[in-house]
């Protein structure tokens, strides 16, 4: 998060910088067959401010959560068989440690309830309670790159509205001052009026499209998570592997 917090500044300083280049921009740009995407850009107006800054953190929040969000990071399957040959020896306390020194969701949460099975007789509804407080507590960690995006998603076509309005506004504002007789304005003004518009749609669509597509990879993650914690906490209880870890002449002699 701190690296996010330090290129969101570094969008600031830039959004900053480019503020006062749009403050002094002919609007006339958009009038040129062969204006480029920079013109239409500057044409757009000081809105086209805070719509690039949420452009870029759009792209920054996508690529964490890409990053972060991964099952193969936040589960670690790979620990499920030893921990649950500790669970079925009652090695509570080498259980524990291990999850210390190898940090993730998956082993922090089980920590939790480990916890309160190092001391005598064993709760377990308590240690649910421990569970369920640990992954309520990780999961608003992990969701907030989540919900920036659809703040993102939200407020890209305000702020397009807002440049729309604004341009409407300087274009009534011409007419009355010099009417139909500079059409060059008159279309800047309008053309303000529509970039932004078309902008912060095309940042909000695929930042909603993103936040739906990573909140639900994420409660697939979380499932899987309350999956494999039972499997451990019942291995404990019962002193018996779970039916899902055993292979088929296990359960052939299980039958029997």
């Amino acid at each position: 998060m701190k690296k996010t917090i330090s290129w969101m500044g570094v969008m600031m300083l830039a959004g900053g910088a480019f503020a006062q280049e749009v403050a002094t921009t002919s609007s006339a740009a958009l009038t040129t067959e062969n204006a480029t995407l920079w013109d239409l850009i500057k044409t757009g107006g000081v809105t086209m401010v805070p719509l690039g800054i949420l452009s870029f953190a759009m792209v920054t929040f996508i690529v964490q959560n890409f990053v972060s969000l991964r099952e193969k990071t936040l589960l670690h399957k790979e620990m499920l068989p030893e921990l649950l040959d500790m669970m079925l020896n009652k090695k509570v306390r080498e259980a524990l440690i291990y999850c210390r020194k190898h940090p993730s969701m998956f082993t922090n949460t089980f920590s939790a309830g480990l916890e309160r099975c190092m001391k005598g007789e064993v709760n377990f509804q308590k240690v649910q309670d421990s569970v369920e407080e640990a992954s309520v507590e990780q999961m608003t960690q992990l969701m907030k790159p989540i919900d920036y995006l659809s703040i993102i998603g939200a407020t890209s076509p305000m702020l397009g509205l807002l440049g729309t309005v604004m341009g409407m506004i300087k274009a009534f504002q011409t007419m009355g001052a010099s009417g139909m007789g500079d059409p060059g304005k008159l279309a800047g003004n309008i053309g303000e009026a529509l970039i932004t518009t078309a902008t912060g749609l095309i940042i909000a669509i695929p930042a909603m499209a993103f936040f739906f597509y990573f909140k639900k990879r994420f409660d697939k993650t979380l499932a899987t998570l309350g999956r494999n914690l039972s499997y451990l906490f019942d291995a404990l209880e019962t002193g018996e592997k779970p039916l899902t870890f055993m292979d088929v002449e296990d359960l052939e002699k299980l039958s029997d």
